[in-house]
């Protein structure tokens, strides 16, 4: 039942993908922000569908840390259900991802058009320089920063290791940071193509300010992160 249910979900999910991007297409031709503006309908959707072929919820917690202003939210990463909830919380977000997601056919051009911020993981001096441009522009228009510190989806117990963008974005954009915790790989993990019943839980926890030394920062930034998720793990273990 679950093979049937997850099957019916990637049929439903990617179809919509492919139809949402044909449906969004004047969107995309009339302005960045009109083609912005799609994240939020196409996010709902696929959260339904998720819901409704393999009975996955979520819950938003933490949501008084959610910023008006821009912010940097750096997000734990377990699954792909990571990359979709951020377009519900906030407001047009941009977020830090690989180079070669803008190839990908229609949605790349999205991703292009909606103002991302690409970059080439071989090119690491220039690449961080391009970066730091990019998000410097993003949070004038005003928007706010999602980046996943590990680069990657991690697998449920895997070791972490938080990689340098973070900090160089901390250092240079002096805006407050918000950690955010979850435990979305419990029930739609990395790569398995079942996806679990229950109820995703992610966390925003208190923003840490500008102005910290650079390694106290991101020690105090694990910490908060890989701490509240294993917490949300727990809780998952008993659901």
């Amino acid at each position: 039942m679950l093979y049937l249910r997850s099957l019916l979900f990637n049929i439903l999910f990617f179809g919509w993908a492919l139809l949402s991007a044909v449906l969004f297409m004047p969107y995309f031709i009339v302005s960045m922000r009109a083609a912005q503006s799609i994240g939020r309908p196409w996010a709902q959707v696929s959260l339904f569908l998720a819901h409704v072929t393999c009975g996955i919820t979520y819950e938003i917690r933490g949501s008084q840390y959610i910023a008006n202003d821009p912010v940097i939210y750096a997000s734990k990463h377990q699954s792909a259900w990571d990359t979709i909830i951020f377009h519900i919380t906030s407001r047009c977000p941009a977020y830090v991802l690989k180079r070669e997601l803008l190839l990908l056919p229609l949605w790349g051009w999205y991703l292009w058009r909606m103002k991302m911020i690409a970059i080439n993981r071989a090119a690491k001096a220039s690449s961080m320089k391009h970066m730091l441009k990019q998000a410097k522009e993003i949070i004038k228009e005003p928007r706010s920063i999602v980046i996943f510190p590990e680069g990657t989806r991690t697998a449920i117990g895997a070791p972490s290791q938080y990689h340098p963008g973070i900090i160089a974005l901390y250092s240079q954009l002096k805006i407050p940071v918000v950690p955010v915790a979850l435990n979305s790989g419990f029930y739609w993990a990395k790569d398995a193509f079942i996806k679990q019943p229950g109820k995703i839980i992610i966390e925003f926890l208190p923003p840490i300010p500008p102005g910290l030394p650079k390694e106290e920062f991101i020690k105090k930034l694990q910490e908060m992160i890989e701490a509240a998720s294993k917490k949300l793990l727990e809780e998952a273990n008993r659901q």
